[in-house]
């Protein structure tokens, strides 16, 4: 057999596992460590090894590598490749919504506040991780554009739309302290009609030497997603830090029932060096057209926006 041929095997076989990976992420056992969340965590960023491989079989000149790298390509343009694709056009019915986990350590509120109007016009702002000594600078500075608001526990929503039946959603785990309030619902009047709009502050998740620990994330995403599926309004959006990509399996008690941005990575975190999108918006009976970033504010998240086409969506 020719060397040609045969060079680059090891490469090849890299390059077969990968694709593996990307399209039987689900068979990864999460019994052990969370593999495999903590693999979906990070899925798309198995489209950089891709490339790195290809720059190795082109180093080595194995076309074998470079036939199997067909196969990696193929499976991370089928899962991601929409999600390049340039932004729908807006539509009359749209809503822009912005998610930020504005953290308790901001040292500027107001600023933030102020950036979030600003840098997308939205109609609805979800908010996690308000304190109170820095709710009254959240109250003040979205006033005048946003009449409306309500505040559970730590996470709250500004509208400039009516808000009624707000009311705490319980996600709490079991063995966190009593006190602990991170889910909210509201029905918002549209001018296209009602929806319900949840606000949600997800555990947080840990890596370790064990493997990642996500139980907490996990179970209170089982009761989120229980509170959307018993929800009697027909359109529902969800808004929050849900601590886990849309490829996680942690949080399929909600992908399974909502849809998911159809463009856009909109990476969010950490806001230093965003690796993963765990700042969601997710609909029912909507269609989450694109996602995007914005700048940096005093978080270690960055915000994200999204435009939600109302009256539209599978789920």
């Amino acid at each position: 057999m020719a060397r040609w041929a045969v060079r680059g095997r090891v490469l090849a076989a890299c390059a077969v596992l990968t694709a593996v990976l990307l399209v039987f992420h689900r068979a990864v056992p999460n019994s052990v460590g969370r593999v495999g969340s903590l693999l979906e965590a990070f899925l798309p960023w198995l489209g950089a090894v891709v490339v790195v491989l290809l720059g190795l079989a082109l180093l080595r000149r194995s076309a074998l590598a470079l036939v199997a790298l067909l196969l990696p390509v193929a499976a991370w343009t089928y899962l991601f490749g929409g999600l390049l694709l340039p932004a729908p056009k807006p539509g009359v019915r749209d809503l822009v919504v912005v998610q930020h986990n504005v953290s308790d350590e901001n040292a500027d509120p107001a600023g933030t506040a102020r950036a979030l109007v600003g840098g997308a016009e939205p109609d609805l702002i979800a908010l996690e991780e308000l304190v109170p000594q820095a709710l009254p600078a959240y109250e003040e500075a979205l006033a005048g554009e946003f009449p409306y608001h309500v505040v559970r526990g730590t996470v709250g929503l500004w509208s400039k739309y009516p808000l009624t039946g707000a009311r705490l959603v319980d996600i709490r785990p079991r063995g966190i302290a009593e006190n602990w309030s991170r889910g909210l619902r509201a029905v918002v009047h549209t001018p296209y009609g009602d929806l319900a709009a949840y606000v949600a502050h997800l555990p947080s998740v840990r890596v370790r030497a064990s493997g990642l620990a996500s139980s907490w994330r996990d179970e209170s995403a089982g009761l989120l997603g229980a509170a959307v599926a018993a929800e009697r309004l027909r359109t529902v959006i969800l808004l929050g830090d849900l601590n886990g990509t849309v490829d996680d399996r942690g949080l399929a008690p909600l992908t399974s029932r909502m849809n998911v941005a159809e463009r856009g990575f909109a990476f969010s975190f950490p806001a230093g060096l965003p690796l993963a999108r765990i700042d969601q918006v997710m609909a029912r009976s909507a269609t989450v057209g694109h996602i995007r970033t914005l700048p940096a504010t005093g978080s270690d998240h960055l915000p994200v926006v999204a435009r939600v086409a109302l009256g539209q969506g599978v789920f």
